[in-house]
This record gives structure tokens, C-alpha cells and sequence, in this order.
């Protein structure tokens, strides 16, 4: 018979010793078991929270009025007076936003909550946006997501960094820029050349459907594919285009062409993939349309001029310290030129969360993050 151990011999001792360590281990090392879902984010300046940052480019917002309501009240890089849509995103997530993928605070268990490789100024097509020469094109955003991801598993394990990947939310939003910084940038500009604009938009569907296509491939399970909004009636566009406070017709009718063709090219391949919930249509143009023809249901007093800017409708040039601000942003629809106040992005939000197959479909935000949970 074995002889029995006290409680003091080196052999209890190693074996506690043994224990404790395990569950260190288990409590520290094992981060995916008590983080929130990871989010990852691609796109343009709606989306984009600082990228642009580590960039020599024209397209930044890291200047002061921008970020006049983040909570720093500082600029960050958002294109917005305060959060944008991704960070509201991550509010109903229950987590931090996700850093932008140049941050060299990109490591560690900030790994975790995701990434965030927007860039302003990128579009679908490689050659929207030139102008502003240095930006990330989304090409090398997807190059960027496998980078991501091989840092990831270096950090967590193979696995476990594909299982991350795999249960994770993600935003894409692209094709404004595609019109406003490429087709009608110039009068004769070499896309508008190259197409008519109901020829241009089906080839731009197409090169959008090899992007998420790709994005699938790279393992995105929930993607929400956000449609343009009413482009023909920002500030920047009323600006230069409106006398009377009507939309521009030429970037009206590109909108409207989009995005029923962008719907039916995500069902589409939603159907090529055998699941009908990959790819979520988030209809931003509808709720763009509310806040235009009802500001006033909104709590807004204008959805036509935006808050920072100068000019008819402070829609010309960029937003900057020597620019008008309004004093009270919560009643502004649009921040700057292009870009909708905190408040609009969290109505925005909400209806991405809530609304109904006319905001997003095939269901909404809240109803895939119950069912993910339950699964």
C-alpha cells in the first residue's frame, strides 16, 4: 500500500502548486472564453475611425471642430462631431470600439475586439478616390483582414483565432464614393466616359460582389452591407448643385439605381452560398430619406445644412477651425459636408438594431445577435 502524504510534504505542495498554476492559466490565458463578440469594419470615411491618421493623405479629420463631442473631445480621425457608426455598433456589442488597424495599439488582447481597416476616400473600384493619392483601397483592407488574422492566431492559436473570426459582426460600406469621388467628381471624367451611369452601376455591383465574395472567403459570417445614402441631397452636393434646396438629380438617380441592384446581388449571393443570412442589406438610404423630408420628427431643425462648414448649406470645402459650427449638433442631421452628426448615426444604428425588412433585411441587428446566442 502506498504510504500516505500530509499536507506539508513537497509532493502536496507541487501538486497545489500544479493547481494554482493550471488556473492561472485557464483565467489568463484562455481570452476569448469571457470577450466580447469581435467586430471588424471595412470602407470609406462613414466608417473609418483613424486609419487615415497614419496616412499622408488629404482625406483626415484630425483636426479640431471634428471630434467636439467624443468623449475626449478631441479628433480621433471619425468623419463625425463625436461616435460613429461602428462605435455605436459596438455599444449594443457591450464592447470598446475597435482600433484602426494602423494603431500600433493593435496587439494583445485589443486583438480581440477586432479591427477596424476603413479608409476615407476608397470606393469599389481601385481607381475611385485617387485624388486623395494615399488611402488604403479596399483590396489592400482585405489584405490587411489576413494579416490581422495571422496576428490573431499567433496570440490565441489557430483555431481559436478562426472560430473568433467566424462568430464575428462585420460592416462593410462602400459605393458613395464610387459616384461622388470618381463618376461625377468632374463633368467628362473618365468612368462617366467609359459608361452610362445605367451601365456604370451593374459593373460596380459586379466588382462589389468579388469583394464580398473574397470577405466570405477570408471567413466573415455575419457581414452588414450598408447601401449608399441619399448622395444627391448632402451639403456638399445642394451646394454646388441646388438653388431652390432640391436634391441633385444625376447623384439622386445613381442612389436609387444602387441600391435595389446591391440588395438583389447580396441575395444572390447569399443564395450561391446555401445560407440567406450571411450578407445583411442595411438600407441607410431609407433612413437618409426621413431625415430629409422629416427633420422635424426627428427632433432636427435641418437635415439641408450641415453643422461645420462654410458656404450655401456650410457645404463648401472642408470642416476646419475656421469654419461655422452650430451651437447644438444634436439638432443637425449632417455633421460637415458629407457626414451625419453622432445623433443621426444613432438613429442610423437604431434602425439597423430594430427596424423593420424596410431598414434591413432579411432581419435586423438584434434579431441575428439573439440568434447567434443561442446557437
Amino acid at each position: 500500500m502506498a504510504a500516505s502524504m500530509d499536507a506539508g510534504s513537497p509532493a502536496v505542495s507541487t501538486t497545489t502548486a500544479l493547481v494554482v498554476a493550471a488556473l492561472a492559466v485557464l483565467l489568463l490565458g484562455a481570452p476569448t472564453a469571457s470577450a466580447a463578440r469581435a467586430f471588424f469594419v471595412f470602407g470609406d470615411s462613414l466608417v473609418d475611425n483613424g486609419n487615415n491618421n497614419y496616412l499622408m493623405t488629404t482625406a483626415r479629420a484630425d483636426a479640431p471642430p471634428y471630434g467636439i463631442d467624443y468623449p475626449t473631445h478631441l479628433p480621433t480621425g471619425r468623419f463625425s462631431n463625436g461616435l460613429n457608426i461602428p462605435d455605436i455598433i459596438s455599444e449594443y456589442l457591450g464592447s470598446e470600439p475597435a482600433l484602426p488597424y494602423l494603431s500600433p495599439n493593435l496587439r494583445g488582447e485589443n486583438l480581440l475586439v477586432g479591427a477596424n481597416f476603413a479608409s476615407a476616400g476608397v470606393g469599389i473600384l481601385n481607381d475611385t478616390g485617387v485624388q486623395f493619392v494615399n488611402i488604403i483601397r479596399i483590396a489592400q483592407q482585405l489584405q490587411n483582414f489576413q494579416a490581422y488574422q495571422q496576428k490573431l492566431a499567433a496570440y490565441v492559436g489557430e483555431d481559436a483565432a478562426r472560430q473568433r473570426v467566424s462568430q464575428a459582426l462585420v460592416l462593410i460600406t462602400l459605393g458613395g464614393n464610387d459616384f461622388v469621388n470618381n463618376y461625377y467628381l468632374v463633368p467628362f471624367s473618365a468612368r462617366s466616359q467609359q459608361f452610362e451611369i445605367h451601365d456604370y452601376v451593374p459593373y460596380i455591383i459586379s466588382e462589389y460582389k468579388k469583394i464580398l465574395a473574397r470577405l466570405y472567403e477570408l471567413g466573415a459570417r455575419r457581414v452588414v452591407v450598408t447601401g449608399t445614402g441619399m448622395i444627391g441631397c448632402v451639403p456638399a452636393e445642394l451646394a454646388m448643385h441646388s438653388l431652390d434646396g432640391s436634391c441633385a438629380p444625376d447623384l439622386t438617380r445613381a442612389a436609387d439605381l444602387f441600391n435595389p441592384q446591391l440588395e438583389q446581388m447580396l441575395t444572390e449571393l447569399n443564395s450561391e452560398l446555401g445560407h440567406d443570412d450571411v450578407f445583411l442589406a442595411a438600407n441607410t438610404n431609407r433612413a437618409s430619406f426621413d431625415f430629409m423630408f422629416n427633420p422635424q420628427q426627428y427632433g432636427f431643425v435641418t437635415a439641408k445644412i450641415a453643422c461645420c462648414g462654410q458656404g450655401p448649406y456650410n457645404g463648401i470645402g472642408l470642416c476646419t477651425p475656421a469654419s461655422n459650427v452650430c451651437a447644438n449638433r444634436d439638432v443637425y442631421a449632417y455633421w460637415d459636408a458629407f457626414h451625419p452628426t453622432e445623433r443621426a448615426n444613432r438613429i442610423i444604428v437604431g434602425n439597423f438594431m430594430h427596424g423593420s425588412t424596410d431598414h434591413i433585411s432579411p432581419m435586423n441587428l438584434s434579431t441575428v445577435l439573439a440568434m447567434d446566442n443561442r446557437n
